[in-house]
């Protein structure tokens, strides 16, 4: 099975992705310098700075110039969630152990030698942050700062599965949103207190007589300026460094502790002084490596999956010249000559959040409980707060796999069924209303959990491509001619060969369903 990506072909999980766009409104050519970028750079535009995008939200950037569309989507980055906060976030690490504790001692007990089933509040708990957030990727009116913030989530990795502390993980979730768009060398010094990170990368049991390395080496791996860059010496002075920047026990926030600090002579990096943890950070940041690392991870979330050493070299010499400033940095991106490039459009790979997420936006499911798309997002390989390691996730290729491709067609493919059949186990319904961001925070479907860890399976004998055949088409999607339609769902030519012929319901649910549909 074949998908566009630009005019590169790879080979990724086994399955492999070809290019070659022929002729169509997606064909390739020179991007036209008119005052209005039209509809199919608005629709690129904002399939890689949104979750999912509607022929509305394509037709309000349309007839603007380029640049001002640009500028509109970064103007005002809201800083906090619109979604409201778990009611927990204020309770401390030592009561939440105290109630988990007493959880795991009622359910031991029991009644009549059986075991009682408990809800344990560290899960009960994590599994209401994680449908939080994808509660607020749906609703929020500026899905680009939720992009951004998922991005540092996959730079900047913690996980509920070590952490242990879900209000810690909110209030770093919080700090990736306040400067999504904001300053990288804040966001740095901020994520080196951050308790979850002190947690997950076991700084807070760091002391002078006995540093731990672990977090100083995704610092200098991961976080600033990538392998071959230092030596062991400089993890070792790095981790002295940083001695002593803990967590307090009972309220859960960060405490500097100096009798534990190392406050010897150190050579860093060339440098020597007896540095704390800012100083170590001040080098790093002066370190021309770190800026190129950040472009190039920016480079491969929006633009394509092979960063041009050229342009991101120019790229970073201005961010670090800017003080690390995040915004600029992305207006200079988004108006770089690669990201509008018209090889570039379909060149990227869903993640299962675009892919979920952005499906639900799309088609206007409304989803009041979100712990079915949680599971899906699970069996896709993508959880919020559970990234798979200190990497996080590796992306791009690695999405795409035979069977993760046949799993992410039978997710969409129960998705277009729910709009059309009866509920499943308190069900999906399309909604008759706008489809607008923030109204549906209170009104979004219980997707049966079963069917998320499915494998996937043909229904009552019919194919894959036959079930499921035609969307209701809610208000988003209403209306819409079938060739708009289709440029608005796909960003290259259909490689499965989608219906024309049909109602409008069957070229939205044909088109989801082609392997170009997995693409952005």
């Amino acid at each position: 099975m074949s998908a566009h990506l630009g005019r590169r072909s790879f080979m990724g999980g086994g399955l492999a992705l070809s290019a070659g766009l022929a002729a169509g409104p997606w064909s390739a050519g020179p991007v036209r310098a008119a005052p209005a970028m039209g509809f199919d750079e608005a629709r690129h535009l904002l399939s890689r700075t949104s979750f999912g995008v509607t022929p509305a939200e394509i037709q309000a950037l349309e007839a603007l110039d380029y640049t001002a569309a640009v500028d509109r989507l970064l103007a005002d980055p809201r800083r906090e969630a619109v979604t409201p906060a778990p009611g927990w976030i204020d309770m401390g690490p030592a009561e939440l152990q105290r109630r988990q504790r007493a959880a795991e001692a009622g359910r031991k007990q029991g009644i009549d030698g059986k075991k009682l089933e408990v809800v344990l509040p560290v899960r009960e708990q994590g599994r209401e942050l994680k449908n939080w957030w994808v509660e607020e990727m749906i609703a929020t009116d500026q899905p680009l700062v939720e992009r951004m913030t998922l991005f540092w989530h996959g730079h900047f990795t913690s996980s509920l599965e070590k952490v242990r502390y879900p209000s810690s993980l909110f209030r770093q979730n919080a700090l990736f949103r306040r400067e999504a768009l904001g300053n990288y060398a804040r966001l740095l010094k901020a994520v080196a207190r951050d308790p979850a990170m002190l947690i997950y990368l076991d700084g807070r049991a760091s002391v002078a007589r006995q540093p731990n390395e672990n977090f100083t080496r995704e610092l200098l791996e991961l976080f600033t300026l990538g392998e071959g860059n230092y030596g062991e010496s400089d993890i070792k002075a790095a981790s002295r460094a940083f001695t002593g920047w803990s967590v307090d026990r009972e309220s859960g926030a960060f405490v500097d502790r100096p009798g534990r600090h190392d406050d010897g002579q150190k050579t860093f990096l060339g440098k020597s002084g007896r540095f704390g943890g800012d100083e170590i950070l001040k080098i790093l940041l002066a370190h021309p490596r770190t800026a190129e690392m950040i472009v190039e991870k920016l480079w491969r979330e929006f633009v394509s999956l092979r960063p041009d050493p050229v342009e991101v070299a120019r790229l970073a010499a201005s961010f670090r010249e800017r003080g690390y400033e995040i915004r600029p940095l992305m207006r200079e991106l988004f108006l770089s000559a690669a990201f509008r490039d018209r090889a570039n459009r379909g060149a990227l790979i869903k993640s299962p959040v675009d892919l979920i997420v952005g499906s639900v936006h799309v088609l206007g499911l409304p989803v009041p409980e979100k712990t079915g798309l949680v599971r899906m997002l699970q069996g896709l390989g993508q959880v919020p707060f559970n990234p798979p390691n200190v990497k996080g996730w590796a992306g791009g290729e690695s999405w795409i796999s035979t069977y993760t491709l046949l799993l992410r067609q039978q997710f969409v493919r129960r998705m277009i069924e729910a709009t059309t059949v009866a509920p499943m186990e308190g069900g999906m319904r399309m909604a008759d209303r706008p489809n607008r961001r923030a109204d549906r925070r209170e009104q979004l479907p219980a997707v049966d959990p079963k069917m998320a860890m499915e494998p996937p399976r043909s229904v009552e004998g019919r194919s894959l491509r036959n079930a499921g055949n035609e969307v209701r088409l809610g208000p988003s999607l209403a209306g819409i001619d079938s060739a708009t339609l289709l440029r608005t769902l796909l960003p290259v030519e259909p490689v499965d060969g989608v219906t024309m012929n049909g109602s409008a319901g069957a070229v939205v649910a044909s088109a989801l369903l082609d392997t170009s549909y997995q693409l952005k």
